[in-house]
């Protein structure tokens, strides 16, 4: 699907910001979001512009100690080969 991008974690990182659970951002047409996080905020929701930028940071943080999009794909097909 041409909107999904799929990025590895490499699990020789021995802390990443991804250990503290999983991130979720829901943005909305109408400009509004809500976000939550099982190691954010007692995983509770928020929506206050300041709390969803610390979700997305890490986000970012996330995606940028991954592999890129090519070389997890190339990750996935070697993994699959070995099956």
């Amino acid at each position: 699907m041409r909107n999904v991008t799929l990025q590895v974690m490499p699990t020789a990182l021995e802390e990443h910001a991804g250990t503290q659970g999983e991130i979720r951002v829901l943005k909305f047409a109408d400009g509004t979001s809500i976000g939550r996080s099982d190691g954010a905020f007692n995983g509770r929701p928020v929506s206050s512009p300041k709390e969803l930028r610390i979700l997305e940071l890490r986000y970012g943080t996330i995606r940028a100690q991954a592999l890129t999009p090519r070389e997890s794909q190339a990750f996935i097909e070697t993994a699959l080969g070995r099956l």
